[in-house]
């Protein structure tokens, strides 16, 4: 969490210095503020990331995008964080390529936080994926790909390879 919270900032263009910890032994992040008591979790601390960059239209524009974005920061959590078997990450996948079916990002037509956040929680899933299963779920696939491109998104993260020939052979 505290590693994708750094991320997040380098990608919104804040100055680095918050200080993040952990807490409990599920390591929720706790955000350290100079004035009150610390932020806990990370949406709640994302979207206070999000604020202070004045970038807010990554949480949705229209309140119907903003339900969504939420919806989807609150899935990341739960059940992708929450999820540790190989059953539960299938189940996670299937979700997600049923419901990217008909989409470019997750809250339909624009970038937003839950892209992000759902990138940087799905990336060791995706690095271990083989070549058969990014297929089963290509509509994932497209997507991961799509924001793994999306400027300031990657940094240090590794680039997962997508076999372009074998997955857009419809494109012509």
């Amino acid at each position: 969490g505290a590693e994708e919270l750094a991320l997040l900032e380098k990608l919104l263009g804040l100055p680095k210095g918050n200080k993040y910890g952990v807490q409990g032994e599920r390591k929720v992040p706790v955000l350290q503020t100079n004035n009150g008591p610390g932020l806990t979790g990370l949406m709640t601390i994302a979207a206070h990331l999000v604020k202070q960059a004045k970038k807010d239209q990554l949480l949705g524009s229209t309140a119907e995008e903003k339900v969504v974005v939420q919806q989807w920061l609150e899935y990341r959590v739960t059940r992708v964080d929450g999820g540790s078997s190989k059953e539960d990450t299938r189940i996670i996948l299937k979700d997600l390529n049923v419901h990217l079916e008909d989409k470019v990002y997750l809250a339909g037509n624009i970038f937003t936080l839950a892209d992000i956040l759902m990138y940087y929680g799905l990336h060791h899933v995706m690095v271990d994926l083989t070549v058969q299963e990014k297929e089963k779920y290509l509509n994932v696939s497209r997507w991961f790909n799509h924001i793994q491109h999306y400027p300031g998104v990657r940094q240090h993260l590794s680039k997962v390879i997508f076999m372009k020939n074998r997955l857009y052979t419809n494109a012509h």
